[in-house]
């Protein structure tokens, strides 16, 4: 096992690695920017470095001030959270180098499934189900009017090198395709370097459904069941649960073997998330993360089980604590992401927290980087918190988090907070009736 960890991130995720290696015994090191410098993760690791200013680039994107901060601190292993350096699978490749571990999967897993071609490919020919589309990269626009002629419209042209919903746009017809492929390939050049796109049909009312593997790198792999993360803007998830509202036990039995097996199949080695679209009873692949996702506390509350201690296990070289028969579902989980931003029109809006106060109680978990006094820095991703509740069934889980949301208090600047106490009104939500549209839709209905 290692003596050192060192965490290459910040915020509630860096806060939740720390909290792993306390309690297995492992001495944590946390890397910050000048911004921020106090932190709640500077706080709480036995030990902390400044890697550079305010810029990610020049901080927490910074190969070399991380490989410096591991020989500084003496730290055996590095773990990556999500964002940042998480899914490059050059960074993996420069630690194995320097004799370090990333607790996480291989520089090859990385790159195979963070081409959204490759990844389709592989998953293919292991046989998880796909969309519908192009066989490969689309060379120009004649190109991709033939596959909209072939599949029939409605399609959607997607940056090979993707994420984060940039690149992606949908032709609804012919007369679109030009607009949406110029503009996909535009996108994918300037965020990714990388203007291949390739296009799919598009599903017109499906659900976002991710199933959570876990993988010991020796060809034993697991299922965790899967999460309903349909309730998203621009392609950002906003609302996420345990287990689908919508998912059978014989369809969740079906899926998440055929995952487990994939990704056995190629010896995967930690946490990583298979995502679909489903629509009328069918799963179609859409990609793998191989991280930790954000919202892998629900999959936490419904098994009882440590995701973070497990990745630093199995990168440690031990197994599995946990077998396929150990994971049985006890309950539902929620999970809600606070982001420090202006509704509606969700302008970030970092500032100085006045006052700051956590819901507790049974089934509450918080997951947040938040003090009184604190300040949000201009410079990063907008979440501030997440708040996790589980319950025995979902109706007890709903009236959970809205017990928790009446609690919380964070004041001094504007948040999405009001966001959950308006949707939490809504019938739809209760009953587990939306899709990916869904969303969307209900904002333009209710702030225009």
């Amino acid at each position: 096992m290692f003596d050192k960890i060192l965490i290459a991130n910040r915020g509630e995720i860096a806060l939740r690695v720390i909290r792993a290696c306390r309690e297995m015994g492992i001495k944590s090191v946390a890397v910050h920017s000048t911004a921020d410098a106090d932190a709640m993760h500077v706080r709480m690791a036995d030990e902390s470095i400044c890697i550079g200013p305010p810029s990610a680039t020049q901080s927490y994107l910074s190969i070399p001030a991380i490989i410096s901060a591991c020989e500084i601190t003496g730290a055996q292993a590095v773990h990556p959270g999500y964002g940042f350096l998480s899914e490059n699978a050059n960074f993996v490749q420069i630690l194995e180098d320097h004799d370090l571990t990333f607790i996480g999967p291989s520089s090859d897993h990385i790159r195979v499934m963070g081409d959204k071609i490759t990844a389709k490919d592989t998953m293919k020919d292991l046989g998880v189900p796909c969309v519908p589309g192009s066989p490969g990269g689309v060379p120009d626009l004649a190109a991709a009017k033939q596959i909209g002629e072939d599949f029939g419209y409605p399609v959607i042209i997607k940056a090979t090198a993707g994420g984060g919903g940039k690149g992606m746009k949908v032709a609804e017809s012919a007369e679109d395709m030009e607009k949406a492929f110029m503009t996909a390939r535009a996108e994918g050049k300037s965020n990714f370097g990388n203007d291949e796109v390739y296009i799919e049909k598009y599903l017109t009312t499906p659900r976002h459904i991710e199933v959570q593997v876990f993988g010991d790198g020796k060809g034993n792999a697991v299922h965790l069941a899967e999460r309903d993360c349909s309730l998203q803007r621009r392609h950002q998830k906003v609302f996420e649960e345990a287990p689908g509202p919508c998912i059978s036990a014989e369809e969740r039995a079906q899926i998440g073997k055929i995952c487990a097996d994939a990704v056995a199949g190629i010896n995967y080695i930690g946490a990583g998330t298979v995502e679909f679209l489903y629509e009328k009873g069918e799963f179609f692949f859409i990609e793998m993360n191989t991280r930790l996702q954000v919202e892998h506390p629900v999959t936490e509350s419904i098994f009882g089980v440590d995701l973070v201690r497990e990745q630093i296990r199995v990168a440690a070289g031990l197994p599995m604590s946990f077998t396929q028969d150990d994971l049985v579902i006890n309950g539902h989980s929620i999970e809600v992401r606070i982001n420090a931003e202006r509704l509606p029109n969700f302008a970030p809006c970092p500032g100085k927290i006045t006052q700051y106060h956590a819901p507790g109680g049974l089934g509450v978990r918080m997951d947040s980087a938040l003090y009184d006094g604190y300040s949000i820095p201009p410079y990063y991703d907008s979440l501030i918190a997440k708040l996790i509740v589980h319950g025995r069934d979902r109706p007890e889980a709903m009236a959970r988090l809205q017990r928790a949301l009446g609690e919380l208090i964070v004041d001094g600047v504007d948040t999405t907070i009001p966001l959950f106490h308006a949707l939490l009104e809504e019938e739809d939500l209760h009953t587990g009736d939306f899709n990916i549209h869904w969303l969307e839709d209900w904002l333009d209905r209710t702030y225009g």
